[in-house]
């Protein structure tokens, strides 16, 4: 066996069919700009729970100027994700969104999941954060965090089964921060 040979990663940025447990097919795939439309939509879907959970506090609708942000990622900086039906984009629905958003430090990286009740607890947070991991490794990200209301017991049961660590934080207001070290990313002299 040749040693040297490293072993490829997979691309962050794949479009991936989705078999869910229930019978249903999703693609896994980047943000394209003409989701804009179905994730507004989507998004009036959301029952309060859902929305106070993932924005940590009420919000009624996604600003335009937020939105162009979700479908427009930086290259190199933001990374978006998103589970919907197997169609193009601008014609799918949007059933949930991944994101990682560079810090200006550059070695590490806020995420945020967003899974719609119509989708949970089918495995897609799982999947999304694996894709986000794999875009932070690929792009030399060695920490990933995100804050979390300690009462969203599914995002810090899914945080804590991939590796991530919990932390308090004082003065919050309900919050804990979740954490993940990816560890510098491989160089030269360094094995992958």
């Amino acid at each position: 066996m040749n040693r040297s040979r490293r072993r490829k990663s997979p691309d962050p940025e794949r479009t991936e069919a989705l078999r869910l447990p229930d019978g249903r097919t999703l693609w896994l795939r980047p943000v394209h700009p003409a989701d804009a439309g179905p994730m507004a939509g989507a998004f009036q879907l959301l029952n309060e729970d859902e929305v106070r959970r993932r924005y940590l506090h009420p919000v009624k609708a996604l600003s335009e100027a937020y939105l162009g942000q979700l479908v427009n990622p930086a290259p190199g900086r933001d990374f978006v994700v998103v589970a919907a039906e197997p169609l193009p984009p601008g014609e799918a629905l949007v059933g949930a969104v991944a994101r990682l958003d560079r810090d200006p430090e550059g070695d590490s990286a806020e995420f945020a999941i967003l899974v719609s009740h119509f989708l949970a607890g089918q495995g897609l947070g799982k999947a999304m954060m694996q894709r986000l991991v794999e875009w932070a490794q690929a792009h030399g990200i060695e920490r990933l965090w995100g804050d979390v209301l300690e009462d969203n017991a599914s995002m810090i049961a899914l945080s804590q089964a991939i590796g991530f660590r919990r932390e308090h934080i004082p003065g919050s207001g309900g919050q804990v921060r979740v954490t993940l070290d990816l560890g510098p990313p491989p160089g030269p002299g360094r094995r992958a």
